[in-house]
């Protein structure tokens, strides 16, 4: 079962947690990883292409020339695709690109990769936020105390008091902060660092467990 020192917000090792085997310590299943990744990025597309064919396009009202005696290749609407401004054959249209994976690969995709963060020495354990008013300058600081590098995520928990922190650092364009049922496996393997409170841990291994 793997343990993990618990920092406080300036940095000091306070208390030691122990995280779940079958949550933080399986062997991250790379494949699960892979279509989950994929499968958020597809549902992240707008799908709002659109061409027109045609029957949309200007024009055409008549046949161009006669059908006989020019010598051309015979044509019916300059609408057709070969003509300069005409229809376009089998473009895009605007559509959903999401989908869904199965549900146990969904939590098999989130438990490796919450393992491989524990396995690189990406994951830190803080006691809790405790931030008076919203301000960028406390919470820079805090970054400082625990070593936080650029791109980090922090994890809390619903039932916790996160909302000056959420505020304080939403001017820090390379951190992001999410509630432990919002993580994902694209946002935990963009970061560089993990930071979970501890209530957002036990949240996790609840919801996983």
């Amino acid at each position: 079962m793997p343990k993990m020192d618990v920092i406080n917000q300036e940095g000091k090792v306070v208390s030691s947690i122990e995280l779940k085997d079958e949550i933080f310590g399986i062997e991250p299943n790379q494949q699960c990883m892979y279509d989950a990744i994929v499968m958020q990025l597809a549902s992240r597309r707008q799908g709002t292409h659109c061409t027109k064919g045609r029957s949309e396009v200007s024009g055409g009202g008549r046949k161009p020339y006669r059908q006989k005696g020019t010598g051309r290749a015979r044509q019916g609407s300059i609408r057709a695709a070969q003509w300069r401004g005409g229809g376009t054959v089998f473009g895009p249209k605007p559509r959903n690109y999401g989908y869904r994976l199965n549900r146990k690969v969904r939590r098999l995709a989130l438990k490796s990769v919450l393992s491989e963060k524990v396995n690189e020495s990406a994951m830190s354990v803080l006691d809790k936020f405790a931030i008076d008013a919203p301000k960028t300058k406390t919470f820079n600081q805090i970054l400082a105390a625990i070593n936080a590098p650029k791109k980090t995520l922090f994890v809390v928990s619903e039932k916790e008091d996160y909302m000056n922190a959420m505020l304080s650092m939403r001017n820090i364009p390379t951190m992001m902060m999410l509630t432990a049922e919002r993580i994902n496996v694209f946002d935990i393997m963009n970061a560089n660092q993990i930071v979970f409170t501890e209530a957002a841990v036990r949240d996790v291994e609840e919801a996983l467990g």
